[in-house]
């Protein structure tokens, strides 16, 4: 995709996305073809001309003041996130320091790994800037799945998550999961330094995954921080617990994800007796053995199932 492509792509998304009576415009007496804005109506709002808003989205705009540039963000309503892929896509601005462009599969130096596996029993995995799974210890295979029995071009967290079924019963709350997954995605994707490896997930995962497909088209924009998910374990049960996404320097866009409960909490009791069963790194995932549940089972959280209860042997 060229970079006008990209342009008109992006925007054409954001003014879909708003409703025109919260932006204060009056009924159409017109009736609407698409959703959201026309173009004479951002033009209005951002206060240019219709025919040079018409060119902007066409990529036929050279250089554009950067009153006009924040008058169409105020315009579209975009967050900082947003402003700032806009802007990286008209080179208008001085773009942000830029990372080294990552090689096909990042680099993680032996102290990386081994930070990782001494801060279990926290759940912990490095990924990198396509969320490639690169390394994880002891209690994210427990908790997650067993990432080691993947074969090497499966360990993505967006393929794992899209074509592994059984993330269906894992995360309660799939779609809440797997939309801003998609759009971490879209915001590490420029069309103007084109990635072959990412063009080719998100190419595969469009093919396969009619619901990841509707979520790329979306074009939302996604930076990981901070959270919380709702995982179920067969052995407890649904567990609320917080995540933490630490970017890691120098590395070329790799990325940290840990995964704690608060203190005191029935989710920190649930962990804990987890991680204190799990002696095995190389147990078979048990969520996925579940899987086989009929979809209605499968959309409700499972409470816990006693025969999942550890043997002699695990404790």
């Amino acid at each position: 995709m060229t970079t006008s492509g990209g342009l008109r792509e992006f925007l054409t998304s954001r003014r879909a996305q708003i409703d025109p009576e919260t932006v204060g415009l009056p009924p159409s007496p017109i009736a609407r073809r698409g959703r959201g804005l026309r173009r004479e109506e951002v033009a209005a709002l951002a206060g240019v001309s219709v025919d040079y808003y018409a060119r902007l989205e066409q990529g036929r705009i050279g250089n554009i003041s950067d009153q006009v540039l924040t008058a169409i963000e105020d315009a579209l309503r975009l967050d900082p996130l947003e402003r700032e892929h806009l802007r990286s896509l008209v080179g208008n601005a001085p773009a942000p320091p830029r990372r080294s462009r990552p090689v096909a599969q990042p680099k993680v130096r032996l102290g990386l790994r081994t930070f990782v596996d001494a801060i279990d029993p926290v759940p912990a995995m490095l990924q990198g800037p396509r969320m490639e799974i690169l390394a994880w210890n002891r209690a994210a295979t427990i908790l997650l799945t067993d990432f080691g029995a993947m074969p090497a071009r499966d360990r993505n967290v967006a393929r794992w998550l899209f074509l592994d079924h059984s993330n269906r019963v894992r995360y309660p709350d799939w779609e809440e999961v797997a939309a801003p997954t998609v759009a971490a995605l879209r915001a590490a994707r420029n069309p103007s330094r084109p990635d072959e490896a990412l063009e080719q997930l998100v190419g595969e995962l469009s093919v396969a995954s009619e619901e990841f497909a509707r979520f790329w088209a979306d074009y939302r924009l996604f930076k990981h921080g901070h959270g919380t998910k709702r995982i179920f374990h067969p052995a407890v049960g649904v567990m609320s617990l917080n995540y933490e996404t630490l970017d890691i320097p120098d590395s070329g866009g790799l990325f940290l994800s840990t995964y704690t409960a608060d203190v005191g909490s029935p989710a920190a009791e649930k962990l804990s007796i987890l991680m204190s069963w799990g002696n095995s790194p190389d147990e078979a995932d048990p969520v996925a053995a579940d899987a086989v549940e009929s979809e209605a089972d499968q959309r409700r959280p499972h409470p816990a199932d006693t025969s999942h209860q550890p043997t002699k042997s695990q404790r």
